[in-house]
């Protein structure tokens, strides 16, 4: 009698609380697929990739984008249609380009009053046109349109290119539109895979992919509906990062669930206790681990840029479902399928391997076998020389960040793929002054306007500048450039500038508004290059000599100004997400030294992940520089994920060292955790790579970094450098809380084999 209440775990719940409540809740996240699934491919109409929308109000270029509104008639982007000639084009043959002009003007989308073009090059072997496009909400459509009409109208002997704000920004979008199906599947099959190798089931991989999937389409429903009512901002890149976030939380969380679940079944007969047994000991740690993520996220929203500020809460949310999934969903069809989950190798009560002292073992590596008990041993054995070890293996990582290139890079950068627009963007540079598709735009004070047009030209790298005269594309130069060859439309033309480079006022007055002008200046620097830039900070101090409220902004502000609040948000968020976490730890471990000791271990593994990516992107990717907030996402999810895994293994540590000690409690509390939280941090790994089939720079490697952090936190930190570090600190690791002071309830035998003072740190 004894023994069959022993195998069933005593008394369970009711049969009907025992069916009703797991199908309750299997058709409650039915529903919520149901509905959510639909809306993934909604997500990009509620998205935009406008780097200006990001920007803080107070921004330079953030005003000037105002005031430019104030100015133009409609909210057109302007694309730039640049045709190259294989041979010199004489002035007999413009007539050709002015028809194309034609053709271009009455392309779908296009605000046709006011294209400009053809304009020849200096070289007289290359001619552009700048083409408003009408409806940014068309973009992608109107942008293949017009390189379809031009590919088949140019003349004989030319290659064309769409470039410009508008042809990069098409690029992209394109680019970004694989985060939809490529990266969800990419990242799914890696999981499954893994998910395979690790249970060796048939069902367990599907019903951990149906807890991420689950969670993805009920988080998703919730962002689409904030995004549609202006609540969030969505962009590409917190789609894709979203996606993998999910997926990869949601199978950690799972997987330390199912870890607790297997192991209560070798105990326990009845499916019911084993499932409460398991969620007793992994609902803590679980919520804790999330709880922490969720936090470290929303520290974003303190961050300048809006796009930072709204992934915190996007982010954020599918963290949430991510634990009400694994908390939820998870357990309700584990409970429906059983045993029968974990087939083949079906876990039998009572087959739990016994607790056993051998000779040569240390205490808390009992019944332990294979990897994990010879890595304790280690620990065990060597303490000060492995965490030592990896300290410095860690150090000698974090060495290569001072090659991180991370001040930004230009747009035409960010895409990896092949791209018709980054192509048309070289060939404008060579044969006109390379600023010409991304002018700069300065607001100055009427009255003033001679003074800071005189000191816009003669700012070094500013080849032309004219005022705003309301006739010619919002952000094209006024006129052609200078020195072109005889035979171009004149400027009376319908699809010619209205007027001349200098800017004079003779033929038409620029446009005020409330006391203000607008000036268009062309560099010759490549828009968003570092040497761009340098003209705008030029700019910036010396065009307010002239008048104080000179304000200077376009595109090439934006990507500066981006940087730079960038580089504002990683010095008040990190310190921030610190703090927190700093905090969460001390109150879930209730010690102050572990949880201090845990985060320095964390930064160190972050520090490394950016030292041997900066190295690999400078030397082996050969990137162009990174992202300037690149360096904050790679230290908010690795930081915040890698204290998951400390977390996992210390609240077990914790639990153990209540019963047998602190040292013995550390090498079983590693023995206990490590195949399921380095199969963890393997699958986290897997998702984030995936990001790295979508062909932008920024998500490649943020990819890169989380991958490879990861997996050093989850193979050198969490395995030796906290266990070994723990091991060798002893009892007062958990200072100054009472299990610091107290000995262990159940002291056991010293080993022998460990020499006196392994033996008395065994025994502790």
């Amino acid at each position: 009698m004894k023994a069959a209440k022993h195998r069933s775990g005593g008394s369970v719940a009711p049969r009907w609380l025992r069916v009703s409540l797991p199908a309750v809740l299997i058709i409650i996240w039915l529903v919520a697929a149901a509905v959510g699934g639909p809306t993934f491919g909604k997500l990009s109409s509620v998205s935009t990739n406008d780097q200006a929308a990001f920007l803080p109000a107070n921004a330079e270029a953030t005003q000037v984008s105002e005031w430019q509104s104030e100015f133009r008639e409609s909210d057109s982007i302007p694309a730039i249609v640049v045709l190259e000639s294989e041979d010199p084009i004489s002035p007999q043959e413009l007539p050709q380009y002015a028809e194309l002009a034609d053709d271009i003007s009455g392309v779908d989308g296009v605000q046709s009053d006011i294209v400009a073009g053809p304009i020849p090059s200096e070289d007289g072997v290359a001619v552009q046109y700048i083409v408003p496009i009408a409806d940014s909400e068309q973009l992608q459509e109107t942008v293949a349109a017009l390189t379809e009409v031009v590919a088949a109208n140019a003349p004989d002997g030319t290659t064309s290119y769409v470039t410009g704000p508008a042809g990069l920004t098409a690029d992209l979008a394109n680019a970004f539109g694989g985060i939809d199906g490529i990266l969800l599947g990419v990242a799914l099959a890696a999981v499954f895979i893994i998910l395979l190798v690790v249970y060796r089931a048939v069902l367990l991989p599907f019903l951990v992919l149906a807890t991420s999937v689950f969670a993805l389409c009920a988080s998703i429903l919730v962002i689409y509906l904030l995004a549609r009512e202006g609540v969030i901002s969505l962009s590409g890149q917190s789609q894709g990062i979203l996606s993998i976030l999910v997926i990869g939380a949601a199978t950690d969380y799972s997987l330390l669930l199912v870890a607790r679940y297997r192991e209560s079944l070798l105990q326990y007969q009845s499916r019911w206790t084993a499932m409460v047994k398991a969620l007793r000991g992994s609902s803590a740690p679980i919520v804790a681990s999330g709880a922490t993520v969720i936090i470290a996220l929303l520290c974003l929203l303190f961050s300048q840029l809006k796009s930072n500020q709204s992934l915190g809460p996007i982010a954020a949310t599918g963290i949430v479902f991510s634990l009400l999934a694994a908390l939820t969903f998870l357990p309700a069809v584990l409970l429906a399928t059983g045993r029968l989950a974990f087939w083949p190798f079906r876990p039998r009560a009572g087959t739990a391997p016994a607790a056993e002292s051998a000779s040569g073992t240390a205490a808390g590596l009992e019944g332990a076998r294979g990897l994990w008990k010879r890595v304790g041993g280690l620990v065990a054995r060597r303490p000060r020389v492995t965490w030592i070890s990896s300290l410095v293996l860690l150090i000698a990582a974090a060495a290569g960040v001072t090659q991180l290139q991370a001040a930004g890079v230009p747009q035409s950068d960010f895409i990896l793929a092949e791209s018709d627009a980054v192509k048309g963007q070289q060939v404008q540079a060579e044969h006109f002054d390379a600023g010409s598709g991304s002018p700069v735009i300065i607001i100055a004070g009427a009255d003033d306007r001679q003074e800071v047009l005189a000191e816009v030209k003669q700012t070094p790298g500013v080849t032309q500048a004219s005022f705003f005269t309301g006739s010619s594309p919002q952000n094209a130069p006024s006129g052609p450039p200078s020195g072109q060859p005889s035979g171009q439309p004149s400027s009376a033309s319908p699809n010619a500038p209205s007027g001349p480079p200098s800017g004079a006022e003779a033929q038409s007055a620029p446009v005020v508004r409330d006391g203000r002008v607008m000036i268009n200046a062309i560099t010759d620097k490549p828009a968003q290059s570092e040497a761009a830039e340098d003209v705008i900070r030029e700019l910036r101090q010396i065009a307010p000599e002239a008048n104080p409220e000179v304000l200077v902004g376009g595109t090439t502000a934006v990507a500066l100004d981006t940087n730079v609040a960038a580089q504002s948000d990683l010095r008040t968020i990190i310190p921030l997400v610190l703090i927190v976490i700093l905090a969460i730890l001390m109150v879930l471990l209730r010690s102050v030294l572990a949880p201090v000791l845990l985060i320095a271990s964390v930064v160190l593994s972050y520090l490394s992940a950016l030292g041997v990516s900066a190295l690999v992107f400078n030397h082996v990717f050969d990137f162009p520089g990174a992202d300037a907030s690149v360096p904050l996402f790679g230290f908010v999810f690795l930081v915040a994920l890698g204290v998951d895994y400390n977390i996992f293994l210390m609240t077990r540590v914790r639990e153990e060292s209540v019963e047998l000690g602190t040292r013995p409690g550390i090498l079983k509390g590693l023995v206990k955790t490590g195949g399921v939280i380095t199969s963890a941090g393997i699958v986290l790994a897997a998702t984030f790579a995936a990001l790295g089939v979508i062909p932008i720079l920024f998500l490649v490697q943020i990819a890169f970094i989380v991958s490879f952090g990861v997996l050093l936190d989850t193979v050198v930190v969490r395995s030796l450098l906290v266990p070994a570090l723990s091991y060798d600190i002893g009892p007062r690791i958990w200072w100054p809380g009472r299990l610091s002071k107290e000995p262990a309830r159940l002291p056991l035998e010293p080993d022998r084999s460990l020499g006196k003072a392994a033996s008395q740190r065994a025994s502790r």
